[in-house]
């Protein structure tokens, strides 16, 4: 069973908060860039994943023949394998980095999604913020004003003496 690689992670997340799957998404980001700038910073982070999630896998492969079971290296391969193991480090830590910022052009999605599908929720609110009214159930009739406090200063309980 193959492991899944933070690219299909950052493409998992992309085709599930956009709805569709990746190579729509992927057309729509360059026909239509000002539509969705969102959609263009999660396809722009993942191209730069791609290559790094390359790099990790020509890295990988590289210390794995470099250091595989029964193999010696010679004295002058220790630096190459050395090299290697850095250059792994190095790209899984952008692979991270890169991986972190698609979660986090989602979660900017998600967080302005509500704004987005609702606006005759929004107007709703609005034009019953103005009227000072509450919305009220269909067929249900308001209920009665309640009468107004009187405000002003208590009567006092005892009279002050001079």
């Amino acid at each position: 069973m193959p492991t899944t690689t933070m690219l299909d992670q950052a493409t998992a997340m992309i085709e599930n908060a956009w709805g569709q799957p990746i190579e729509a998404l992927e057309d729509l980001g360059i026909r239509r860039p000002s539509n969705d700038p969102l959609l263009r910073c999660a396809m722009h982070t993942r191209t730069a994943l791609a290559i790094t999630d390359n790099a990790v896998t020509v890295h990988q492969e590289r210390l794995h023949s470099l250091s595989r079971h029964g193999y010696v290296p010679d004295f002058y391969e220790l630096d190459r394998i050395t090299e290697t193991a850095v250059s792994l480090r190095v790209a899984h830590a952008e692979s991270r980095a890169y991986l972190q910022a698609i979660r986090r052009v989602v979660e900017a999605r998600e967080t302005a999604a509500p704004e987005v599908e609702a606006p005759a929720v929004r107007l709703a609110q609005a034009a019953v913020a103005r009227s000072g009214q509450t919305p009220h159930a269909s067929g249900a009739m308001p209920e009665p004003p309640s009468p107004a406090a009187v405000v002003g200063p208590s009567a006092p309980t005892t009279r002050p003496r001079c």
